[in-house]
Formats: structure tokens, sequence, C-alpha cells
């Protein structure tokens, strides 16, 4: 089986890639919503996180709090990393879990935000890299999240690894500008890792 990994930055649109793959009958794996489901349902990492955090990360019966916890690690690096000690290697051991589960499988996609900036990348055979300017990505997720304003996006987009820099990591880049058509960059790739995986 071979285990492919897809990121891109805030609005380049790797959901929406992954969910192409997934109706093609891809298993994936969706780092970001299994990390959420976790800090809110693995006892073991809800008593860590309250320990480094306290009770206020959670609410009634252990809801997390998600503004809080976000308010601690957004303008601090040393929490947010403390923070991602404790998920990171959780969502690690879900994702291990989840492989065997799928271990009959061509090949598996892990879609994540954070692929290469945790270095999980090495643990893979192969890394999709959705890629889009920023105009357009500051464009979709005002679109998508209309709590956020333009500027906490550009915020969020400076703190992300530089593009040029992610690309220079990927095995493979889908081009998600909306001038080129997805269907057939992600059939492409999917005939690709389908023939490698018989080799």
């Amino acid at each position: 089986m071979i285990k492919v990994g897809l990121t891109g930055g805030i609005g380049a649109g790797k959901t929406l890639v992954s969910q192409i793959f997934h109706l093609l009958g891809v298993p994936v794996y969706y780092a970001d919503q299994r990390a959420k489901w976790l800090m809110a349902n693995n006892s073991s990492l809800i008593v860590q996180i309250k320990s480094i955090f306290g009770d206020e990360a959670y609410s009634g019966s252990n809801q997390l709090n998600r503004e809080y916890l976000a308010s601690r690690v957004f303008n601090n690096a040393d929490q947010l990393e403390k923070l991602n000690k404790l998920v990171h290697p959780t969502v690690g051991e879900d994702y291990q879990e989840w492989l065997r589960q799928h271990a009959e499988s061509a090949y598996t996609i892990k879609e994540a935000a954070l692929i290469f900036e945790t270095q999980s990348h090495q643990t893979l055979d192969k890394v999709i890299l959705v890629t889009a300017p920023v105009k357009v990505r500051v464009e979709r997720t005002l679109l998508r999240d209309n709590h956020r304003s333009r500027s906490q996006v550009n915020d969020i987009i400076e703190r992300q690894m530089q593009e040029n820099e992610k690309k220079s990591l990927a095995d493979i880049i889908i081009d998600n500008d909306g001038t080129k058509l997805l269907i057939p960059q992600v059939m492409k790739i999917n005939q690709m890792l389908m023939e490698e995986s018989l080799k």
C-alpha cells in the first residue's frame, strides 16, 4: 500500500481534492478532523491538555473549549508547540491504527494542513500539494469562514510555511487556481498511483 499525504495552505482546496479521491473509492484519513475528535474524546489526551492548559480548556461534560484554547495558543508559539506535542503523537497512533484497517488498499490518502511542518512527510511515500494564488485563497476562505476577517486570514497565511518551500518538498502538485479543472488532475494522479501499487 502506498501512503500518500495531501496538504495545502488555507483556502487552497485540499479538502475538496481529498473528497474527489474519496469519491473514487480511495480511503482518506482527515487528520485535522480526527485531531479535533480526539481532543474531545480521547480521555488520556483530555487529561494531558487539562494538565497544561487548565480545566478551562473544557467546559461541561468534557466539551472542548475551542475559543479558550485558541486564545491561549494563537499568538503564543510556545503554547502552540506544547499543544501540538500532545495532539500530534495521539493523531499519529490513530492514523497507524487506521492504516492497519485499510491494509488491503492500493493506496491511502492522509489529508492534513501540517504535513511538512510536522515532518510527517518523512513517514509517507508521496505528498500531493494543492496550490492556489494567495489572493484566491483569501477570497475562498472569507466565503467559507464568515467569522474571519481579511486580516485574520492574511495572518494565518503569513504563519504557514511558504508555498515555494512546500513545492520544493512535494512530489505531486495540483493547481487549483480556478482556471484548471480539478477532476482530470485527480484522475491522472489516481491512475498513476494505481499503476505504481501494482509494481
